[in-house]
C-alpha cells in the first residue's frame, strides 16, 4: 500500500513554477547546492513538467510554465512579483548568501543580525522567487523579542 506521506517528505514542500525550469535547477545547484532527484520532461519532450530538488534536508518540486493552464505562472512572467518567500535555514548565513549572489541572485537584504535572534538576508533568484536565508544565533524569550522588536522599528521600517 502507497504511503499517505512518501519517505523523506516533510509536511510543506515549496512548488514553484519557473519561465525555465532547467535553468533554473542548474541555478539551484550553484546557489544552495542541491541536488537533482528526478525530473520528467513536458508534454513531446519539451520542457519540465516535474523535478524534484533536495536542498539540505528537504525537498524542493519545480515545473516550467503551462500557458493556458490557470495556476502555471513564474513571477518573471508577471513583472517578478511574488508574495512567497522560501526560507533556508543553514550553518553560515554570510556565505549561503554570497555563494547564492554568485551563482547569480540578486541580494536584497544583506545579511544582518535581526530581532528574533537570527542572522538573515534575502535574496531574489533569476526566476523571480524570493529566498531567505538565515542562521539561528541566539535562542531569545518572547519578551527579549519584542523588546529588541520595539527598538529596530523605532525609527521607521527597520
Amino acid at each position: 500500500m502507497a504511503k499517505a506521506i512518501p519517505d523523506g517528505f516533510t509536511t510543506i514542500t515549496p512548488h514553484l513554477v519557473c519561465k525555465d525550469a532547467l535553468k533554473a535547477i542548474e541555478f539551484y545547484k550553484k546557489a544552495f547546492s542541491a541536488e537533482q532527484i528526478n525530473l520528467m520532461p513536458g508534454p513531446g519532450g519539451q520542457g519540465v513538467m516535474h523535478a524534484m530538488l533536495k536542498i539540505g534536508n528537504s525537498f524542493l518540486m519545480l515545473c516550467d510554465e503551462f500557458p493556458g493552464c490557470d495556476g502555471f505562472v513564474s513571477p518573471a512572467s508577471v513583472g517578478n512579483k511574488t508574495t512567497v518567500t522560501i526560507h533556508i535555514y543553514v550553518e553560515d548565513v554570510d556565505k549561503a548568501h554570497k555563494q547564492a549572489v554568485d551563482a547569480g541572485a540578486t541580494a536584497t537584504m544583506p545579511p544582518m543580525d535581526m530581532f528574533w535572534g537570527d542572522r538573515y538576508g534575502k535574496v531574489r533568484d533569476p526566476e523571480g522567487h524570493e529566498w531567505s536565508i538565515a542562521t539561528h544565533t541566539r535562542d531569545m524569550t518572547e519578551a527579549e523579542m519584542a523588546a529588541e522588536m520595539e527598538k529596530m522599528f523605532a525609527g521607521g521600517c527597520g
